[in-house]
Formats: C-alpha cells, structure tokens, sequence
C-alpha cells in the first residue's frame, strides 16, 4: 500500500475500508449513540421519554439540513469540511455530558445530525467514485452496522462501571478511533447537477412517498426499540438488542444487492418494507425477548436495503440527480417521526410501534404502486 490512501490504486479496496470506519464513526456512533444511550439517560432523570423525542428530531434535523446544504452547493464537500465537520461532532458528544436543559442537548444534537451527513456524503462518494471497485459500495455502507454494533457493545461494557456521562465521553473516545483511518480520504467536491427528467412520473411520485413514510416510520424504530425494550427487560437486554441491529445490518446491502439483481430494486423494495412492518409490530405485541430478537434482526437487515434499493430505483426512473429529492423527502420523514409519536410514548412505547407499523404499511403499498407503474413502462 503506498503512503496515503489518497494515492492507493483505483482497485484497492483501502478507501472503501477507510470510508467504512468513517460511515461507523459519523453514523454509527456519532448519530445512533443516541439510542442505546436513551434509556439510560431516562433512567437517570437527566431527561424523559417526550425530551427524549425532542432531542432525536433535533438530531434528525441537523441531518436533512446537511444533506440539503450539499445538494445545494456540492463544492462544499472538501477534505477540509470533513475534518471541521469531524471534528464538530467529536465535541458535541463530548458535550453531551455535561447536564444542561433539553434545549443544549437538543442543539448538540442538531449539530451532529449536520456533521455526520456531511461525513456520510464525503465517504460514500469516494467509495462510489468511477474506478472504485464494485464492491466499495457495499464495504463502505457496512461500516453503518458495525458502528451500530459497536456502540450496543459500548453500553454492555461500561455500562456496569460508568454513567451516562462517561458513556458520552467514552462514545467521542470511540468516534476519534473510527475517524482516524478517514482522515486522509481523498474527498473531492462534487457537480451541480442538472433537473431530473423523469420516465414515469406516476412512479417517481409513488416512490416519493413511499420513501418519505419509510424515513417516518423506521425512524421511531431506530429511536425507541431499545429504549422500549430495556423498559420492559432492563438494560443489559435492550443494548444486545441494539447489537442485534448493528449485526443484522452488516451484510444487508450486499444481500439485498443480490435481491435486486435476482429480481429487479422495484420488487425488492416491497419484500423489504414488509419484513421492516414485521419488526415494527412484534414489540408492539409482545415483550418477550424472542420477538424483540427478530424484530431487532429484521429491522437491522432491511433500513439500509431499503435506503440502497430506492435510490436504485429513482436511478431506474431519472437520468439526472434522482438522490437529491429522496434523500430530502426520506430526511423529512425522519425529521417528523419522532414528534408524530411523541404524545403516546410517555404512557405507551407499545403504541408507538403501531403507528410505525402502520406507516410502513402505507409505504409498502406506495411501493406496490411503484412496481406496478414500473412494468407498465
């Protein structure tokens, strides 16, 4: 290997690796901490279930605002805006610590949700830069699930000697570790791209709102199974149920990759959503720890499939910038379902998970509806 990865051969997979650590450091731990952290931030009436919400749709904000900021000016995706942006979000985890009034942690929150997108951009588009090896893609978004997988680990280990304070500090020690391997990625500005024309407009609205109710309802997955999980099994449950996601998400690109090619992204994006409806009902039925385990199994092995499948597909339908509305539109979602399910949590996570279930629902039929539309074509 020579001495950067900025210089490493077109066909070495030490970028895809690299950008891999990144995705786990931006998005694993510096966005998703939150969850298996959740719980225990509740239990020690630093905040409760409602602030709780609040706080993640601060987070999820931050994210859509990141993505829309890069579409807008591409050019900001520099090596010099990632390493700010690295470094921003180490020190709002390392603030996190410090107990302050929601309103603090909902902005350090806001502030990690901008970051880790404009860490996810730079990462994902050096491992899909032309010449990547073709399977870069699929190396780096795995990092994704490992960094999932990690921070459950995280709880489990200290949890029985640190605080929820300490575990925030613990998670920046964590971030510094995945970043390092990034930090001389050879990130490069992106293109203005020009207006989408799209093949069928029927479908492209279909997939639209398909996508926007999928960032609505597995965001209150994503945000509360654990939190629901250790309120009912205690928390050492309900952090191996978050290590379940991070596993389970591991190799579900590369699966639902195979998917797509065996049948076609409109007829594997159905078959998923379903299997993520499951996962949304199972807690909401029962708490025992079998179906918390599948629902945690199904839930990992199919949000990032999804995510993959329909930017596919909006390839499928669009000759131009397809990416940009769906990362809007699925931003959006996230952003709202949250606070959509913020007035029955503080009686019922339960009910929660059935208005997930339900919009999963509504988006797995959009997707029918796309599918259909789609062959019609």
């Amino acid at each position: 290997m020579t001495a950067t990865l900025a210089r490493a051969p077109r066909s070495s997979l030490a970028p895809a690796f690299a950008a891999a650590a990144g995705l786990a450091a931006a998005m694993g731990v510096g966005r998703f901490v939150y969850t298996p952290l959740l719980p225990i931030m509740v239990d020690a009436h630093q905040i409760d279930a409602n602030d709780g919400a609040v706080i993640a749709t601060a987070n999820y904000a931050g994210y859509l605002l990141g993505a829309i900021l890069l579409t807008r000016w591409p050019e900001l995706n520099t090596r010099n805006i990632f390493r700010l942006s690295a470094a921003l979000l180490i020190i709002s985890e390392l603030l996190m610590a410090v107990p302050a009034p929601t309103i603090v942690p909902a902005a350090l929150r806001l502030v990690a949700g901008v970051t880790s997108a404009v860490i996810f951009v730079a990462c994902a588009g050096v491992a899909a830069r032309h010449g990547s090896s073709r399977e870069a893609a699929g190396i780096a978004i795995s990092g994704v699930g490992f960094g999932i997988a990690l921070t459950g680990l995280l709880v489990l280990t200290v949890r029985p000697f640190l605080g929820w304070q300490s575990m925030w500090l613990v998670s920046a020690v964590l971030t510094v570790v995945l970043l390092l391997p990034a930090w001389r990625l050879d990130i490069q500005p992106g293109r203005r791209a020009g207006k989408a024309t799209i093949r069928s407009k029927g479908a492209w609205r279909a997939l639209l709102v398909s996508y926007f109710l999928e960032g609505l309802g597995y965001i209150v997955i994503g945000t509360f199974l654990v939190a629901a999980i250790s309120d009912q099994r205690g928390q050492v449950v309900g952090a191996w149920i978050w290590v379940v996601v991070g596993a389970a998400a591991v190799p579900a690109t590369v699966l639902w990759g195979i998917a797509a090619r065996r049948w076609s992204p409109a007829v594997a994006m159905p078959i998923a959503l379903v299997a993520q409806c499951v996962s949304a009902i199972l807690p909401a039925l029962s708490t025992a720890v079998w179906p918390a385990v599948l629902s945690a199994a199904l839930f990992g092995a199919t949000f990032l499939g999804i995510v993959m499948l329909a930017i596919r597909i909006g390839g499928e339908l669009s000759d131009g910038n397809a990416a940009a509305p769906l990362t809007a539109v699925y931003g959006a979602g996230q952003m709202l379902g949250p606070l959509v399910v913020a007035p029955v949590i503080g009686d019922s996570y339960p009910a929660a998970f059935v208005i997930a279930a339900v919009v999963l629902a509504g988006s797995t039929i959009a997707a029918g509806v796309v599918t259909r539309l789609i062959r019609r074509t």
